[in-house]
C-alpha cells in the first residue's frame, strides 16, 4: 500500500511525477539567507524536494519570480477585522499570508468558550491556516464585567480536544507579578507550551519575574530600548504594525544580523481599509525593506522565525517535507504576491484571486448573534460635582495618535446644573462605558482628550476587551442617541448627534463583526470616519482609537464599565482630582 509518506519518498526521489512543480523561479533559502536556483516538486500538499531536475505534467511557469515560505502573522485579532473569518481568510490569502496565529479574546470575552468554537468552526475550511491561541485573560482583569469567564480547566480543554495551539496574550501582567491564583493555574497549565506575552512598558525586575513563568513573546513594545532588554532576556519580539499601533519605525533599528532571528513580525489589530489598501503582515516586511532591511532576513522574520517560536516545524521554509505554503513574489522590493499556494493548492494565480467562492455566511447562534442587552434604566451620563462647585479639577484620560497607551491628565471643567461638563473648546469630551452584557448593568463615566470632537458623539460595542457599549461625544443627548442607535443594531458603530444619527454599521456577529463582504464593510466604515471628521474629529481613526479607551492593562489611565483605572496603581481611581 502506498502512503502519503511512500509517495512524498517516490516524488522527492525523482521516482513518481509530482503533483505540482514550480520550475524557474529563484527560491529562497531562510536557512542560508541565499536565493537558490531549483524547482520545487509538491506532493499531497507537501514539499518533495528541490532541484533543476524536477518535472512534471502541472507546473507553473515561475520565470523572474521569487518563491519564498508563505508569510505568518504571529499575532492577530481576527475579529479587529471587523469581518468574519470567511472574508478575513480570502483577504490575507491574496496577500501571500498562508498561516495566522489567531487570539479570539474578542469574541471569547463577548462569548465565552462559544464564541472559540465560532471562530474554530468558520476557520476550519478557510485557504489558510488559523492557529487559534487560547486566550489567557477572559476577562483581562478584575476590573471589568466581560460577557464570560474562562479559566485553566475550560482553556485546557480546547487544549485536549485540538482546538488551540498555546495560550495567547498574558495581559494580565500585574496578575503575574502580585501571584494571581487564576494567572497561576493558567502557567501551570501550559507551561509545556508556546505562551504569548503583552506587558507594555515592563522592565527590571517586574519583567525577570513576568518572564520566570514561562512566557517567551512581547508585541507591545513602542521604543528600541524596551524592545532591546525583553530581546537580551530570551523573549521574541513581534514587531508590530497594526492599524493605530505603528511600532515598526521604532524598532527596526534594533535589528542586527545576530539578533535578527528572535525577531518576528504581526499586524495585532488592523481595519479592512487597511488590510485591502496596505495588507496583512506582508506591509511590514515591505515597510522594512523599503527602511534599509535586508530583504532576505525581513523574509525570515515573516516565516521561519515565527514558525520556530510557535513550535511549528512543519511550515516556514521551502525545504523537503515541509506543507506546500509558497509564494512567488514579483520582487523583492514592492513584494506583490503573483501565485500563492496553500498546502500545495492555488488560491492566487497572477495576483488574483482563484481560490474556491465562498458560500453565504452561515447564520450564527443566538450566543454569538444576541449580544447586546442593556439596562436602560440605569444609563445616565450625568457626572455629578460636589456641592455647590462651579469648577471641577477631573483626572482626564489622554489619548495619544496611533498608541494605546495614554496619558493621565488633570483639567478644570464647569459644573452645570449639578454635573461636571464636558469642555469641547479644549477638546475635552465625555467618555463612558456601559455594561452590555447583561451580567451587571453597571456603567461608568469620566472625560478623555484628544478624539477633537466640536459636537455629536460616537458610540460602538468594539472596547477591548471587554466589548461592553463605549461612547465618547460633547454632550449628553448625542452620546444617547449614539448609544441607542448601537443598541438597536444589535451591536455595531454608529456616529450621531443629538438630533440624528449621521452613520451607522451593524455589527450582527457578536457585536464585533460584520457578515458583509469585506469591501461593503470597508465602505460602511469609511462612512463612519467621515462622520466624525464632519462633527470635528481629527484623529486617524478614531473608531478604533475609542475601542481601546477601555483597555485597563496598557498604561496609564482607562475606563471600564466599574469606573476609572489608575493602570499604574491597578485600581480605581475617583474622576475627581
Amino acid at each position: 500500500m502506498t502512503t502519503p509518506m511512500n509517495q512524498l519518498i517516490r516524488v522527492a526521489r525523482g521516482q513518481a511525477e509530482p503533483d505540482l512543480v514550480l520550475i524557474n523561479g529563484q527560491v529562497l533559502n531562510v536557512f542560508t539567507g541565499a536565493l537558490e536556483e531549483g524547482n520545487v516538486a509538491i506532493a499531497d500538499g507537501r514539499i518533495a524536494g528541490i532541484a533543476p531536475d524536477y518535472q512534471g505534467s502541472k507546473q507553473i511557469d515561475c520565470q523572474g519570480l521569487v518563491i519564498t515560505p508563505g508569510l505568518i502573522d504571529a499575532h492577530v485579532h481576527i475579529e479587529s477585522s471587523l469581518c468574519t473569518p470567511r472574508e478575513f481568510g480570502r483577504t490575507v490569502s491574496a496577500r501571500g499570508v498562508t498561516t495566522v496565529m489567531a487570539d479570539p479574546h474578542e469574541i471569547a470575552n463577548v462569548a465565552g468558550t462559544e464564541g472559540i468554537l465560532y471562530m474554530h468552526e468558520r476557520c476550519r475550511d478557510l485557504p489558510l491556516d488559523v492557529k487559534l491561541m487560547a486566550p489567557s485573560c477572559v476577562p483581562a482583569c478584575h476590573l471589568e464585567t466581560s460577557g464570560a469567564d474562562l479559566g485553566a480547566e475550560e482553556l485546557w480543554e480546547l487544549k485536549v480536544e485540538g482546538i488551540v495551539h498555546g495560550l495567547a496574550e498574558m495581559m494580565n501582567y500585574p496578575g503575574i507579578l502580585n501571584g494571581d491564583p487564576k494567572c497561576m493555574a493558567l502557567m501551570e497549565s501550559f507551561q509545556e507550551h508556546s505562551v504569548d506575552g503583552h506587558a507594555p512598558q515592563l522592565s527590571g525586575l517586574d519583567l525577570n519575574a513576568y518572564l520566570s513563568t514561562g512566557i517567551g513573546s512581547d508585541h507591545e513594545c513602542v521604543s528600541r530600548a524596551e524592545a532591546e532588554e525583553k530581546l537580551a532576556k530570551g523573549m521574541y519580539i513581534l514587531i508590530r504594525e497594526g492599524t493605530i499601533t505603528r511600532d515598526l519605525e521604532a524598532l527596526l533599528p534594533m535589528v542586527t544580523p545576530r539578533n535578527m532571528r528572535r525577531i518576528c513580525f504581526c499586524t495585532d489589530d488592523r481595519i479592512p481599509a487597511d488590510l485591502l489598501t496596505e495588507g496583512s503582515v506582508d506591509f511590514p516586511v515591505r515597510q522594512a525593506i523599503a527602511l534599509g532591511l535586508d530583504p532576505l532576513d525581513a523574509l525570515c522574520m515573516a516565516t521561519l522565525n515565527p514558525a520556530e517560536w510557535f513550535g511549528l516545524r512543519d511550515r516556514g521554509a521551502v525545504s523537503p517535507g515541509r506543507r506546500a505554503d509558497l509564494v512567488a513574489w514579483s520582487d523583492l522590493s514592492s513584494l506583490q504576491a503573483v501565485t500563492v499556494l496553500a498546502g500545495g493548492e492555488m488560491i492566487v494565480s497572477d495576483g488574483q484571486w482563484v481560490g474556491a467562492d465562498s458560500t453565504q455566511e452561515p447564520a450564527a447562534s443566538a450566543a454569538i448573534a444576541d449580544t447586546v442587552q442593556v439596562d436602560w434604566d440605569r444609563v445616565s451620563f450625568h457626572i455629578p460635582a460636589p456641592a455647590g462647585a462651579s469648577q471641577v479639577r477631573v483626572r482626564v484620560i489622554g489619548s495619544i495618535e496611533k498608541q494605546i497607551v495614554t496619558e493621565a491628565l488633570v483639567h478644570a471643567l464647569p459644573v452645570v446644573d449639578g454635573g461636571i461638563q464636558a469642555d469641547p473648546a479644549v477638546d475635552i469630551l465625555k467618555i463612558s462605558v456601559i455594561e452590555r452584557h447583561g451580567r451587571q448593568g453597571s456603567m461608568a463615566s469620566g472625560f478623555i482628550r484628544g478624539f477633537g470632537l466640536q459636537r455629536g458623539a460616537l458610540a460602538g460595542t468594539i472596547a477591548h476587551d471587554h466589548h461592553n457599549l463605549m461612547v465618547i461625544g460633547a454632550d449628553d443627548a448625542s452620546m444617547m442617541r449614539a448609544a441607542r442607535a448601537v443598541t438597536d443594531m444589535g451591536g455595531g458603530i454608529a456616529v450621531a448627534t443629538a438630533d440624528a444619527v449621521l452613520e451607522s454599521m451593524p455589527l450582527p456577529v457578536a457585536g464585533l463583526m460584520s457578515d458583509a463582504p469585506i469591501a461593503e464593510v470597508h465602505a460602511q466604515y469609511r462612512r463612519l470616519q467621515e462622520a466624525t471628521r464632519q462633527l470635528g474629529g481629527r484623529m486617524y481613526d478614531p473608531l478604533m482609537a475609542m475601542s481601546f479607551m477601555g483597555l485597563e492593562v496598557v498604561p496609564s489611565l482607562k475606563i471600564t464599565d466599574r469606573g476609572l483605572v489608575d493602570v499604574d496603581l491597578f485600581d480605581f481611581v475617583s474622576v475627581t482630582a
